[in-house]
C-alpha cells in the first residue's frame, strides 16, 4: 500500500510521456478516508477504460449494521448506494477532457429491478464497502495528460465518493425507505407458500410500462384493482396492511379481449421474481421466485433432454427420452423448455398463448377424432398440465385470448377488462359444459429423467485466453460460439447476461466432468457464488464492475442453449 502523495508525485513525473507509462500507476493508494485501487490500466485512450475501486472501512462509512444484516436488506442497501454513486460519477464524468475515453467516470447503471451486482459490495460482517468503477485516463493524442488524471483522482472521485458512500452525507430517510421496502417485499414472498399462493399483485399497482424500450411506469395508466374473489390483505412490517390479488396455486387462466391487459399482467408476474425500486409501480407485484416464462423457440438446439412427457413415437424412431437436435421446431422447443424448467426447479410456469406453439398447447376434440391419438406423437400441454400440478406441485398461469380449451381444466379463470381483472370462473365453467372437453389419458405418464451429464468442451480448456462478449440481453459469445438468450425473457439486465457467460465458462473449466448431472453442476456453481461471491466466477484477480446476479433458472437456460454440449 502506497501513500496518495506518491501517486501525485508519480503523475507529475510521467506528464506528457507516452500513454503506456500510465501502467506504472497500478497499485493501492491510501487516501484520507478510503483506499484507491488502480486494478487495471487501459492500453491507450481509445481502449476499454481502466478499472478502479474504492475500499471503505465499515467504521469509516458509518452505516448502522441493521441496514444490511439480512441478505435482502444487504442487496437493497448495496443497490441504493450504487445508484447514488453512479449518479455522482455521471455528474463529474468527462470534466477532464482529452482524446478517446479521456475523463470518463462510470459504474453500473441500475434499472427498475433490484439486483445483486459486483459493482458495489458490502461485507455483511464488517460493513466494509467496495465500490468498483471505470475511468478513462486522460490523454492528449496518445500522450499522458497527468493534470487531467490528477483532477479525477484527487478532486472528482473523492467528491463523488463523499456524497454517496458515507452515512453522514446521504439522505438517510430515502435509504431507510428502501430497506423497509425490501423487508415488506420479503415478507410477502415468505407469505406466498404459507397462504397457498404463487403470486400477489397489490391494489394500486401500475403494470403497464412507458414503452417497449423503457421499463418506467406508464403515466395515466389504470391502477390495478383485485377482484373480490381473490382479494387478500397482508400486513408487512413497515407499510401497514396491503390489499391485493392473491393468485392461488394450481391452474389459473387469464382471458379477455385484445389490448385489455392480459399480457401486461403476465409480464408483471414474469418480473415479479425480482424486487423493484420505490416508484416503479410494481413494488408489490411478488411472484414465486422460481417462476419460469415458457414459450416456443424455433431453431434452438436441444441436447439429450427427456421430452417423452410430451413427444413420443416419432415416425423416424428417434429416442425422445434423450432427444437432441440443432434446429428444434416450435412444439419441440416448447416441450424441451418445459422439461428444462422442471429440471431447474420451477414451481410455476408462466405461459402466453401468443408466443406458444399451438400444437404443443392443445388438440381439440375434432382433431382427436380425425387424427387418432396413436397417429400423433405430440401429447399437448392441456393433457399434462393437471398432472404437473397434482403429481409434481407445478402451478401454471396461462394467458389465452382465442382458445377456450383450457376452461375445463383451469382451477381459476380471470378476465381482464380495461386492465381490471374480474373473476369469471363460475360463468366460464358453466358455459364450457356446452362444449366437449379434451379427453385426458388415464395412465400416469413417465416423468422426465434428469440424469444428463455433460463433459466439458475441451476446446475451451485448451484455449490460453477465452473471450466473452455480451450483446445486451440477447446473447453472449464464448470465443466464437454464441449462446442465444433472446427468448429467455426473465433476464432483466445485460449484466446478468455477462454473469451467465462467466458462470457457463466457470462450470466448463472447473465443475463439468462428464459424471456430475446438470443439476449437480448448477448446484455446485450456486454454492461457489454464495460462498465466495459473484465476482469469484469471473476469473479476475481484482474486484470488477459489470456483473449482476442471475437466477438458477437462467443459468440452466444458458447452459442448455450452448450448441457444443
Amino acid at each position: 500500500m502506497k501513500p496518495s502523495s506518491l501517486l501525485r508525485n508519480t503523475l507529475k513525473s510521467i506528464d506528457h510521456k507516452g500513454y503506456p507509462a500510465y501502467k506504472g500507476l497500478k497499485g493501492t493508494y491510501r487516501f484520507s478516508s478510503y483506499l484507491l485501487n488502480i486494478n487495471h490500466v487501459q492500453g491507450d485512450p481509445f481502449a476499454s477504460p481502466s478499472s478502479l475501486s474504492l475500499s471503505i472501512s465499515g467504521r469509516g462509512a458509518g452505516f448502522p449494521k441493521e441496514l444490511y444484516d439480512t441478505p435482502w436488506r444487504r442487496i437493497a442497501f448495496q443497490d441504493h448506494l450504487l445508484r447514488l454513486f453512479s449518479r455522482q460519477l455521471s455528474r463529474v464524468s468527462f470534466q477532464a477532457k482529452g482524446s478517446g475515453k479521456s475523463g470518463l467516470l462510470a459504474t453500473s447503471s441500475c434499472g427498475q429491478e433490484i439486483l445483486e451486482r459486483t459493482a458495489l459490495q458490502v461485507d455483511p460482517e464488517t460493513g466494509d464497502i467496495t465500490a468498483c468503477f471505470e475511468a478513462g485516463f486522460p490523454a492528449r493524442g496518445r500522450t499522458i495528460d497527468a493534470r487531467g488524471l490528477e483532477k479525477m483522482l484527487f478532486d472528482l472521485i473523492p467528491k463523488a465518493a463523499e456524497a454517496s458512500l458515507y452515512y453522514q452525507n446521504i439522505r438517510r430517510e430515502n435509504l431507510i425507505r428502501d430497506i423497509h421496502l425490501a423487508d415488506d417485499q420479503q415478507y410477502i414472498r415468505e407469505q406466498l407458500p404459507l397462504l397457498g399462493l404463487c403470486a400477489f399483485v397489490a391494489d394500486g399497482a401500475i403494470l403497464p410500462r412507458e414503452s417497449g424500450v423503457s421499463q418506467k411506469p406508464m403515466k395515466d395508466s389504470v391502477p390495478f384493482v383485485s377482484p373480490e374473489a381473490y382479494q387478500i390483505t397482508l400486513t408487512p412490517p413497515h407499510c401497514g396492511s396491503i390489499t391485493g390479488m392473491g393468485i392461488p396455486k394450481g391452474i389459473t387462466l387469464i382471458v379477455g379481449g385484445g389490448y385489455h391487459g392480459k399480457s401486461t399482467l403476465l409480464k408483471a408476474l414474469e418480473l415479479g421474481v425480482y424486487n423493484h425500486i420505490a416508484g416503479d409501480g410494481r413494488e408489490y407485484v411478488i411472484t414465486d421466485d422460481t417462476a419460469f416464462k415458457l414459450r416456443a423457440e424455433d431453431g434452438r438446439s436441444i441436447c439429450r433432454t427427456d421430452i417423452s412427457l410430451f413427444i413420443n413415437d416419432l415416425p423416424n424412431g428417434k429416442d425422445t427420452t434423450s432427444f437432441s437436435t440443432e434446429d428444434a421446431s416450435g412444439s419441440t422447443s416448447q416441450a424441451a423448455n418445459t422439461i428444462e424448467a422442471v429440471e431447474a426447479g420451477t414451481s410455476l410456469l408462466l405461459i402466453d398463448e401468443d408466443t406458444s406453439a399451438t400444437n404443443f398447447m392443445i388438440r381439440d376434440e375434432l382433431m382427436q377424432r380425425v387424427v387418432s391419438r396413436h397417429q400423433e406423437p405430440i401429447t399437448p400441454l392441456i393433457e399434462r398440465i393437471r398432472c404437473l400440478y397434482e403429481a409434481h406441485g407445478i402451478s401454471s398461469v396461462l394467458v389465452a385470448g382465442s382458445s377456450g380449451s383450457f376452461f375445463h381444466t383451469a382451477d381459476h379463470i380471470i378476465q381482464m377488462e380495461n386492465y381490471k381483472p374480474k373473476d369469471i370462473t363460475e360463468a366460464a365453467k358453466t358455459a364450457a359444459r356446452d362444449f366437449p372437453a379434451v379427453s385426458i389419458p388415464k395412465e400416469e405418464p413417465h416423468f422426465p429423467d434428469f440424469s444428463r451429464c455433460f463433459s466439458p468442451d475441451k476446446r475451451l480448456r485448451r484455449e490460453h485466453r477465452v473471450k466473452i462478449k455480451v450483446f445486451g440481453k440477447d446473447s453472449v459469445s464464448i470465443n466464437k460460439e454464441t449462446i442465444d438468450l433472446r427468448y429467455v425473457e426473465q433476464l432483466a439486465d445485460s449484466e446478468q447476461t455477462a454473469a451467465l457467460g462467466y458462470a457457463f465458462l466457470y462450470a466448463q473449466l472447473h465443475i463439468m466432468d462428464g459424471k456430475k448431472t446438470l443439476q449437480q453442476v448448477v448446484e455446485q456453481l450456486m454454492e461457489q457464488i454464495q460462498r465466495k461471491g459473484l465476482g469469484s466466477i469471473s476469473g479476475s484477480s481484482y474486484p470488477r464492475t459489470g456483473l449482476a446476479m442471475p437466477r438458477k433458472q437462467e443459468i440452466f437456460a444458458c447452459i442448455n442453449r450452448y450448441r457444443k454440449l
